[in-house]
């Protein structure tokens, strides 16, 4: 049995005026223990929309939420209240877009890495060794420092560290990574995509990684899964999809990724539908 299963996802919001919008439609995908999947696409392609179905973090209403959702056998779209709040940050775990958005600017990074720890892991007795465990596990140097300082006060790729910690001290079955190299400089990215690979491999996790740059999923994700405009349009293996590419749009996707030493010329796209 897969550790997730989605089968026919369909993700629309109601507007004011009663009218419904379709950002998601039909999407289907497997993911198994100790599995890295990179779901790519371009900005607006429902990729952010359909990562946060799987633990029912859209609000119901505006959204309405249909098909199936399986984690271990267990239909995610039938749970309610503490059931429902039991998986999230415990078995399904979110790095979220912006590290200086999601952290929260008024708390310590002790306050934040600590609620995690005591909301999902209520067995834990030794906080604070807990939270440098997780800090240290990140890469972060001196973490009994580090603590007691402020989001403001560290790096934009010290923040995302701290995102990861924060998402792996739960001890998730799932991790998903929505964009987690946005707005870090190269070098900072490389060394982001080094650490989860590192991690899944150490803890065995499941990793779903959201990006619409195919230049950083070598070396991290086993298969891809492109969506365009709401459905997935490609799945395959890494190496597959990025030496063969058999949709328009990932082989437009792929043209995109800038190559050292190649000249100034138009990027790639595609007829709009």
């Amino acid at each position: 049995m897969p550790l997730l299963e989605v089968t026919g996802l369909n993700v629309a919001f109601r507007s004011p005026r009663g009218g419904m919008t379709t950002a998601v439609h039909g999407f289907s995908l497997t993911l198994d223990r100790g599995e890295a999947l990179a779901v790519v696409g371009e900005s607006g392609s429902g990729k952010s929309v359909s990562a946060l179905a799987f633990a029912r973090l859209l609000p119901e209403p505006p959204a309405v939420i249909t098909g199936s959702i399986r984690l271990d056998g267990t239909e995610v779209l039938s749970l309610r209240g503490e059931a429902l709040r039991a998986i999230r940050g415990r078995r399904i775990a979110y790095i979220f877009q912006e590290p200086s958005s999601a952290l929260n600017p008024v708390f310590s990074i002790r306050s934040q890495l600590a609620e995690v720890i005591t909301t999902h892991r209520p067995e834990v007795t030794d906080i604070e060794a807990e939270c440098l465990h997780w800090l240290n596990e990140v890469g972060i140097t001196d973490p009994a420092r580090r603590l007691d300082d402020y989001p403001h006060q560290l790096s934009g790729g010290m923040q995302q560290r701290v995102m990861i910690a924060m998402a792996l001290a739960g001890r998730p079955d799932l991790l998903i990574a929505d964009e987690p190299t946005t707005a870090l400089d190269v070098t900072i990215q490389k060394q982001i995509i080094e650490l989860l690979a590192q991690l899944k491999k150490k803890h065995g996790m499941a990793v779903l990684i959201i990006t619409h740059n195919f230049g950083i999923i070598r070396g991290l994700a086993d298969r891809v899964a492109v969506m365009y405009r709401g459905q997935l349009v490609e799945t395959g293996s890494t190496d597959a999809v990025l030496s063969h590419p058999q949709h328009p749009y990932t082989r437009a996707l792929i043209d995109c990724i800038p190559r050292l030493g190649q000249k100034r010329r138009r990027l790639a796209t595609i007829a709009p539908a």
